[in-house]
């Protein structure tokens, strides 16, 4: 980072993947935000030229916005890294295995969290007879914000029907029934539990569209279940390398307590739109949205 009083930060948004629209919104958000805390921000919408117009640039600080596959697994943390840009959010490594979804499993499984069953199969023997007994998820491995997401019920007679744009290897999970809840962790600190309340399931129109579900946060729950929620989210950031903002998901079946609470995923890169859950954490922690961006800004490195 120079020596300027206010960095130039490259707020990098948009890119090629299925969470394109998701990044584009995160993105314009975070700029706005950083020009009210006194950034210089440049917006790119990340494309084949981005080492063009990063050379270019020349930022001090490259935020990156950019949600899913190439922005979110690695691949552009590489990039930064080769250029030696500090860049916010999780390295190469980190990134790539919280991206794995099967990986991040076997992480988690190291490090003493408790997971739900789950295996990976071909897309045409999941679509061919249940490979776990019904009920479970079908999911891509390498994809977030409920991409590509199927709900198998425990009445389901039949094997799911996938996409065509579902992979050709894909995860069936457990389901485990109960409420989904989530904590945010910046830096060594977790923030808060969300209780996250909807209609049905907790599917990509949910998490992004105006009214698409509720949060309360700080959610209501025994004090046993919001403080393993606090440890295991901060845990689960330390065991994957993560660095600045990270939020780990579960899904907890209060009918077991403490052996119901399962983690999910690690999210490395969370989304910053208007629904987001990592903003309305840092904003209960008292931490405005203009103040976690800075942050971000400030604890962004490379060589990580």
């Amino acid at each position: 980072m120079s020596s300027r009083t206010f960095p130039k930060v490259a707020v990098l948004m948009g890119g090629p993947s299925a969470e394109r629209e998701v990044s584009l919104s995160s993105g314009q958000e975070c700029a706005a935000a950083l020009r009210d805390e006194g950034f210089e921000v440049v917006e790119i919408d990340a494309g084949a030229d981005l080492v063009a117009r990063l050379v270019a640039l020349q930022p001090d600080v490259v935020f990156n916005a950019l949600h899913g596959r190439w922005g979110e697994d690695g691949c552009v943390q590489g990039i930064l890294e080769w250029m030696r840009l500090p860049y916010t959010h999780s390295g190469v490594l980190s990134s790539a295995l919280a991206m794995d979804k099967e990986r991040t499993k076997d992480i988690y499984r190291a490090a003493g969290l408790p997971v739900a069953a789950s295996l990976l199969a071909e897309k045409s023997d999941v679509m061919a007879a249940h490979v776990m007994p019904p009920p479970y998820v079908v999911k891509p491995y390498n994809e977030g914000s409920s991409v590509g997401v199927y709900l198998v019920n425990e009445a389901a007679n039949a094997p799911p029907m996938l996409s065509e744009d579902m992979p050709q290897t894909v995860m069936v999970e457990q389901f485990i029934p109960g409420r989904e809840l989530t904590t945010t962790v910046m830096g060594d600190r977790a923030l808060a539990v969300t209780d996250i309340l909807t209609d049905g399931w907790y599917d990509y129109d949910a998490k992004y569209k105006v009214g698409g579900s509720r949060h309360v946060c700080p959610a209501n729950l025994p004090p046993e279940i919001e403080a393993a929620c606090l440890d295991f989210a901060l845990r689960a950031h330390d065991a994957l390398g993560c660095r600045g903002v990270s939020r780990t998901d579960f899904r907890w079946d209060e009918t077991k307590g403490l052996d119901g609470l399962i983690l999910l995923e690690t999210n490395t890169q969370p989304g910053m739109t208007p629904t987001s859950l990592s903003p309305e954490q840092a904003q209960a922690s008292g931490i405005s949205f203009g103040q976690l961006c800075a942050w971000m800004v400030g604890d962004a490195t490379c060589n990580r």
